[in-house]
């Protein structure tokens, strides 16, 4: 007789393994994949765009534990809630996890000033990390799935998330199965970032523009996820703060990228800055053809003034 299907994912039985005596977290262990993923992503990228690989490195060494601190002090601030009653709590990475804007924010923060430092275009390496950034986020949240945490409201879906009774947040102990908005968020992470690679490549998109669609696209979809979960968070007229951070966020994003690409080109700048035609220096082929015009007029007037002169001397004789 055939198995029915399962029309449902299981939860893993277990979050960590042991190696030996050390017990290893698998929310600790994507987190470490996807940065790790993320480095190697930029270098190429970063290395592609003419800038030295080496930067990648040092920039994540500064940048990946502001991150993290960033990440932390994000979750702390709007979900004291879930701040582990101990008193390393507020600093308990492993229990209740990072907040992804705090820490992006924190490690922009810290990985321009290393990039400035080194004299590198700063604008230029935030589009060489953006689709790393969002592999990286993806695949971390592959450690909420192991965590069984972050998941949204119940469902009958074949892919819904069998959540066990004491992992379900109060109010929802008779349903069993949930939105695995984890996995919406890794599919829509991946999807996105493939569409920056695709427009890094086929379109001419002014720097930062990826890293601010990066922000308006990653924001926009955490909308939508924000409206299907329900764990624990801080509300505001009914709505859950994230979600008023997502909708901020996305409108920052899409207004960054409007201007960056509304901004004048640096050829075009220097050309204004020279007193001349901003065109002219957008078409030099154009420009060249009317100095060769000109050029040629000037030394026909020339061949005409002498003749002129010549039959004047005539005259005179």
């Amino acid at each position: 007789m055939a198995r029915p299907f399962l029309a449902y994912i299981p939860s893993p039985s277990t979050n960590a393994f042991h190696i030996g005596p050390l017990e290893i977290h698998f929310y600790a262990l994507m987190y470490l994949v996807g940065i790790t993923l993320a480095i190697i992503i930029t270098r190429r990228r970063w290395t592609a765009a003419g800038g030295n690989p080496d930067l990648v490195g040092d920039v994540a060494l500064w940048a990946v534990p502001a991150g993290i601190v960033g990440g932390r002090i994000y979750f702390d601030i709007t979900t004291p809630m879930d701040i582990p009653h101990v008193w390393y709590g507020v600093f308990a990475v492993w229990d209740g996890g990072l907040g992804i804007w705090g820490g992006i924010a924190l490690a922009a923060v810290v990985g321009l000033w290393r990039i400035r430092k080194a004299g590198a275009d700063g604008k230029l390496f935030m589009d060489a990390v953006a689709p790393a950034l969002l592999v990286a986020q993806g695949i971390g949240r592959i450690g909420n799935y192991f965590n069984k945490e972050l998941f949204g409201g119940p469902t009958t879906l074949p892919w819904g998330l069998q959540i066990p009774v004491q992992y379900r947040p109060a109010g929802y102990l008779q349903y069993s199965t949930f939105h695995p908005t984890f996995l919406y968020e890794l599919i829509w992470d991946f999807s996105l970032a493939a569409v920056l690679v695709w427009l890094g490549h086929h379109r001419s998109i002014r720097p930062p523009g990826l890293f601010a669609l990066y922000v308006a696209g990653y924001s926009a979809f955490r909308i939508f996820e924000e409206s299907l979960r329900v764990d624990s968070s801080v509300y505001i007229f009914g709505l859950r703060l994230n979600m008023y951070v997502a909708i901020i966020l996305t409108i920052v994003g899409l207004v960054w990228f409007y201007r960056s690409q509304r901004r004048p080109s640096a050829l075009a700048v220097s050309a204004e800055d020279a007193g001349g035609n901003p065109a002219s220096a957008e078409e030099p082929e154009g420009q060249l053809i009317e100095e060769q015009a000109a050029g040629e007029q000037a030394a026909g007037e020339q061949v005409t003034r002498g003749q002129k002169n010549a039959e004047v001397s005539d005259g005179r004789a």
